[in-house]
């Protein structure tokens, strides 16, 4: 058996010729006909034989005016255009020389409509040239280039890991023995990748840099992670010169993926070659959309760092010019719906450079952002813009013209998906470019309540000539049931159609792990009764007040702000060092609340003078915050708060506090670290810590200090989208059933007043004054329940039922109409109610004082995900406990229970310790849906089932408390009984009972 690296040459060479029809020819000068010019980096034997079969005329037209100096002329012609534009754009936009316009590929057509372009398409020469010499200076030789029509495209450096090397190995070669620097086919741009391969992996990169040059992995990835899958025949890398390689995807990366970006600050070019999972996503995409037509929705579901804008581009790009077998258009236009504003220059810049030109014509732009009115909008349509760029906030603008193209065919792209297309903002996208408002009835005829109701529920469902593409790393529950699809595994669930997962990120290089290094703080605290009486409070309330006097007291903040401020200068400040050595890291500090914000910028200005420290601090919050004194971001910064992202790339800016704003689509890769200070769980907590995951030269790590949140409740928000995130099983549709009929008990209004009021609402031209009698009756109804928890429990039944009928009419088609007539009616009616009055302030901390305070480490390390899908249980239908039943305890016992769960002198700690166990019962999705559906003697089965798992998630918070359940049985079932109680309590409430 030959296990040389020769022997692995071969075989990918006979596979190239004998499947992929490429042509091998002779690199090699120290044998007689190298085919290879050195100075032009060409094949000219190939150029030539291209040219003279597809454009022979012209080629003619040349030679007779070059005679016998054609060779030396156009080839010098070529490569002077190949040094100012680079090889990728003659390949797309052809080469003029002396009047004769040549072109030097020809693309796969998007329809059949012109044989002769199909003749010439077929026309390509794909190469393949072994140990090509590539230097006049030296005999250096790289083991494949790849050539079309005589043009290069790749270099390929393989290694057999038989014979003790990979594709490092390959890496290292070009690295130190590939230098770029006078050789034509190494230069960038004038080849547009260069390949590391062993019969494992596949690493690429576009530009040779010496030993800074970067190769990024080109692997198809390996069960969530980072690599290949086993190939049972042969090469685990061998989906390179099967599939890569082969004459289709060759012509379709080089017509239709790679492109150039250009960096707005730097003017710098970097030559964008596709990640192996967005040329994937991307073709899988396409085709299903070809084989299944307009009407279906499609889940990606790509981690951060995976490129999605640039995905998007791509996808753009090819639906707005994708044909069917029937040579017509699938979709007439593609709407991008984005909140990130970058995406729209990169999308123009991407687009503009993908379309091709295989004449010598000008091309009208295709892009159009909407970022001002209508007006701007009809000018882009009239244009023949077939991508329309958008934001939620302008798409008004795009439904209030559009509605004239109704009966088209439209591709929605939507940028994170689960902040895009959902509720009455979907419904009403749906109703202008789904169907013709009423176009089922006459002019003359009158519309009757029933055709509106009728109408109205078919706006809402998924219509044929919509097809929906929902982008995001971190889909929810409902976002899985809307764009996903049928689980494999199991067909009551939901997946993605296509994935690219953190775990494979983090992996292959292209973001950072931000669980890595992770601290978690606890605070202690000792309070003082600070008046002789002993009065009674509601305790959860009085809990939380205090506890919150104690977050917000000035001591407090200066504590927590000196441990930021000096974490920051001994373990922070080099980190990133830029090419002299300076450190560049920045932080963000993430508050609790607007309040939080302006008292910790205060502190950090304070604390900074103070030490004369040079660095500064910047705040984000929106709005204006009273705190003795008006505070506002603009007025703390000192200059306007659309400054402070870029005011931020500043050096001297090193810290950035923020509330709300900045936690999600903030992209700052010189963020390194991350004080938290708030609570954060589930998707907010993934996408306020994936803040610091972007990478940056010299940036190898993040940190994390948490002085709130568990290393274990971290743990549990990030795990579901570790790998490929499912949906358990969709909603339960008779869930609306339920709450329909528990609305109905109230006995505030009846089906015949939801039918009139739903009407009245949906019929053109009528007056809302109309609506009021009705509406009005039936609030004076509500005025006279006389239990203000009973009002308010009309008020959670009415708006859960709300928001999951807007959600589940979009996943299935309802031909109640009972229940659309109950949606928009209470959707009316939920805006008539007053508002719930506020439970008035206990003002308890005005008899508590601060005794003593300290912060204590808890946790250090890193924090492991499993290796293992992440697994969302369907949505619930929204219903919580009122907690109006606020046990009252005196001053004395509240503060009591606080010290023992907070002070210096820890305690037990048992009614916190119960109490936590209580929630965390109460919060299991099972147990609440068994609660509604099930007998308390099924339910309390169920419950001492699940209980020994979720008492094992507290063994930390109080083993001795925790020892003592599990070794004591007559104990154990005392404390089951007791918490199954309370549990069920709530969940009566929950449920209406």
């Amino acid at each position: 058996m030959d296990i040389s690296e020769k022997a692995f040459q071969e075989h990918i060479v006979n596979h190239l010729v004998n499947t992929g029809g490429y042509r091998q020819r002779n690199g090699n000068k120290s044998r007689n006909a190298a085919h290879y010019d050195i100075a032009h980096a060409v094949d000219y034997e190939m150029l030539v034989e291209f040219l003279t079969t597809t454009q022979p005329d012209t080629w003619a037209e040349l030679q007779a005016q070059h005679g016998m100096g054609i060779r030396e002329k156009f080839l010098k012609r070529l490569h002077r255009q190949i040094e100012q534009h680079g090889v990728l754009h003659v390949l797309k936009h052809g080469v003029k020389d002396h009047g004769s316009f040549f072109n030097l590929a020809y693309f796969r057509p998007a329809s059949k409509l012109n044989p002769d372009h199909w003749q010439k398409y077929g026309q390509n020469i794909l190469s393949v040239m072994p140990e090509c010499q590539y230097s006049s200076k030296n005999g250096n030789r790289i083991d494949l280039v790849i050539f079309l029509n005589g043009l290069p495209l790749f270099t390929i450096e393989l290694k057999n890991k038989l014979t003790g090397q990979d594709k490092i190995n390959a890496i290292i070669q070009y690295q130190r023995d590939r230098d770029p620097a006078g050789e034509p086919l190494l230069a960038f741009k004038r080849c547009l990748a260069h390949f590391a391969v062993d019969g494992d992996e596949v690493y690429s990169t576009t530009r040779l840099q010496g030993k800074a040059t970067r190769f990024l992995p080109f692997n198809r990835g390996n069960d969530g992670g980072a690599g290949n899958p086993i190939n049972p025949v042969g090469y685990a890398s061998s989906y390179f010169w099967e599939h890569i390689l082969q004459p289709e995807s060759v012509l379709e990366l080089v017509g239709s993926f790679i492109f150039i970006e250009v960096d707005e600050e730097t003017q710098k070019e970097t030559l964008i070659f596709p990640r192996y999972h967005q040329r994937q996503a991307v073709r899988r995409l396409l085709a299903d959309v070809k084989a299944t037509g307009t009407g279906k929705n499609y889940l990606v579901q790509h981690s951060a760092g995976s490129g999605k804008s640039k995905s998007i581009a791509w996808l753009a790009h090819r639906l707005s010019s994708l044909f069917d077998e029937n040579n017509k258009r699938i979709f007439d236009s593609v709407v991008v719906i984005t909140d990130r504003r970058v995406l729209d220059n990169q999308l123009q810049n991407a687009v503009r450079q993908l379309d091709i030109r295989t004449s010598d014509t000008k091309i009208t732009g295709k892009v159009a952002v909407i970022d001002k009115d209508s007006r701007q909008l009809a000018a882009a349509l009239e244009e023949g813009r077939t991508i329309v760029v958008t934001t939620l906030q302008k798409f008004p603008y795009v439904v209030d013209k559009i509605h004239q193209l109704s009966g088209q065919r439209f591709a929605i792209i939507a940028d994170e998906a689960h902040s895009s297309q959902t509720g009455e903002t979907s419904k009403e996208l749906k109703r202008v470019l789904g169907i013709a408002h009423f176009k089922e009835v006459d002019d003359s005829e009158t519309i009757t309540g029933e055709e509106l109701i009728n109408a109205s529920m078919k706006a809402r469902g998924r219509h044929s000539n919509l097809s929906f593409f929902g982008f995001t790393a971190t889909p929810k529950q409902k976002t899985l049931e809307l764009f996903g699809i049928p689980n494999p595994k199991d067909p009551r669930g939901f997946s993605p159609f296509d994935e690219y997962t953190m775990r494979q990120a983090i992996e292959e290089g292209f973001i950072l792990d931000v669980l890595q290094n992770y601290t978690t703080l606890k605070t202690y605290f000792n309070l003082l009764k600070t008046i002789e009486d002993d009065p009674n409070y509601p305790k959860s309330r009085a809990i939380r007040q205090l506890r919150n006097y104690v977050d917000m007291h000035s001591y407090t903040i200066e504590q927590k702000t000196a441990v930021m401020v000096t974490h920051f200068i001994n373990s922070v400040q080099k980190r990133i060092p830029d090419k002299n050595g300076r450190g560049q890291a920045k932080a963000m500090v993430v508050t609790r609340s607007r309040k939080h914000a302006v008292r910790y910028k205060l502190a950090f200005n304070a604390y900074l003078a103070a030490h004369n420290l040079p660095f500064k601090a910047l705040v984000a919050f929106s709005g204006e915050v009273e705190d003795g004194g008006k505070f506002t971001e603009a007025g703390m910064n000192g200059f306007s708060d659309t400054q402070t992202a870029m005011a931020f790339k500043k050096p001297e800016y090193r810290f950035l506090i923020v509330a709300e704003k900045f936690q999600t689509g903030f992209d700052e890769p010189l963020l390194h670290t991350m004080y938290i200070d708030k609570v954060l769980s589930g998707l907010a907590a993934v996408q306020t810590i994936s803040r610091l995951n972007r990478i940056r030269e010299n940036k190898s790590e993040t940190l994390v200090l948490d002085f709130v949140n568990k290393a274990e409740h971290i743990q549990k928000a990030f795990q579901p989208y570790y790998k490929t995130t499912l949906l358990s099983e969709g909603t339960n549709p008779n869930k609306l059933y339920d709450l329909q009929y528990t609305l109905s008990e109230f006995d505030l209004y009846s089906d015949a007043d939801a039918a009139i009021i739903a009407e009245l609402f949906l019929r053109e031209g009528e007056q809302a004054e109309k609506l009021q009698p009705f509406l009005k009756n039936i609030v004076t109804r509500f005025h006279y329940i006389a239990d203000n928890a009973r009002k308010e429990e009309f008020r959670k039944l009415l708006d859960s039922y709300i928001r999951l009928y807007a959600f589940l009419a979009q996943v299935m088609s309802f031909h109640d109409r009972e229940l659309e007539e109950l949606y928009l009616f209470g959707r009316m009616l939920r805006k008539s109610l007053p508002r719930a009055k506020e439970s008035p302030q206990l003002n308890i901390q005005e008899h508590a004082d601060l005794e003593s305070y300290r912060i204590q480490k808890m946790f250090e390390g890193q924090i492991e995900l499993e290796d293992e899908d992440g697994i969302l249980e369907p949505m619930g239908d929204g219903l919580m406990g009122n907690g109006s039943d606020d046990e009252k305890l005196r001053l004395s016992e509240i503060i009591a229970e606080l010290n023992a769960r907070f002070g210096t002198e820890f305690d037990e700690g048992d009614k916190v310790f119960f109490a936590e166990l209580k929630t965390r019962m109460v919060n299991q999705d099972s147990l609440r849906s068994s609660a509604t559906n099930n007998s308390q003697a099924h339910v309390r089965l169920l419950f001492e089932a699940l209980f020994p798992s979720v008492l094992q998630t507290m063994i930390e918070n109080n083993f001795d408390l925790y020892k003592k359940i599990t070794d004591e049985s007559d104990f154990r079932e005392e404390v089951i009984k007791f918490i199954f109680g309370e549990a069920y309590k709530e969940w009566e409430r929950g449920s209406g009972a």
